[in-house]
């Protein structure tokens, strides 16, 4: 599946930094993001106005797929 709204995001991103750097005096930027249910997230930019994406992301693999374990030293007698 395609995931549409990660460029929009990234470019939003984007152009509101260029946009606080080009701001005459401070500026802020603060990143949310939540997980949602069925492998998607929330993100949302908050620079005065907030800006909400919903993007999708893989389910996390599991110790058993990536071949990842946990192995204990021998214990001596």
């Amino acid at each position: 599946m395609e995931n549409r709204s990660v460029p929009v995001l990234k470019s939003q991103l984007l152009s509101l930094l260029d946009d606080v750097l080009a701001h005459d005096g401070f500026g802020t930027i603060r990143i949310d993001v939540r997980l949602l249910k069925r492998g998607q997230k929330e993100v949302i930019l908050d620079c005065g106005k907030q800006y909400r994406f919903v993007v999708d992301f893989p389910a996390p693999e599991s110790a058993a797929d990536t071949g990842h374990r946990l192995t204990l030293p021998a214990r001596e007698a």
